[in-house]
């Protein structure tokens, strides 16, 4: 039986060049509490949100206005009997042209539904795609975390349960 990874797609007025931007944007959508450089091959960053989650992306494809990879080198769940969920996962964008409009996708391969942490993470990544990095890419203003505040509910529950 083959896993099941998380994916979302969204469909967008906007051009590649400018869906591209955005997703690079990470502060834009996903957290303000993001350290390092979010648009360069080979750049490597962090992202926490309180003592919940922590992460240190690399990105390992880079091309513009088509995709970019993040690969997970180190990840903690504070939430998590295996903390390390993430570890060694793949954060896929690509972008392509439907007709008029472009098209992310958007595949966290490795995240599938066997993981603890698998509900959480759809529910926050869908919104993090679906509602922030579309608004950051249709309006310029996307809602990410600002530093120390939850996003989603669930997000919400786990900050209350510290």
């Amino acid at each position: 039986m083959q896993n099941q990874d998380f994916t979302t797609t969204l469909i967008v007025d906007q051009s590649p060049a400018k869906v591209f931007a955005a997703i690079n944007n990470v502060c834009g959508w996903w957290s303000e509490e993001i350290e390092g450089s979010t648009d360069k091959l080979n750049s490597e960053f962090d992202y926490h949100y309180e003592d919940v989650h922590r992460s240190k992306m690399k990105i390992v494809e880079f091309i513009p206005d088509k995709k970019v990879v993040w690969l997970v080198k180190e990840n903690y769940f504070q939430f998590t009997k295996d903390k390390t969920e993430w570890t060694g996962t793949k954060i896929i964008f690509e972008i392509s042209k439907v007709g008029d409009k472009t098209q992310v996708q958007m595949t966290h391969h490795g995240l599938v539904p066997e993981y603890e942490c698998y509900e959480i993470c759809e529910d926050s990544w869908t919104n993090y795609i679906q509602n922030s990095l579309r608004k950051l890419i249709t309006t310029g203003k996307g809602t990410p975390n600002a530093a120390g505040k939850p996003q989603t509910e669930n997000e919400k529950k786990l900050s209350s349960a510290n």
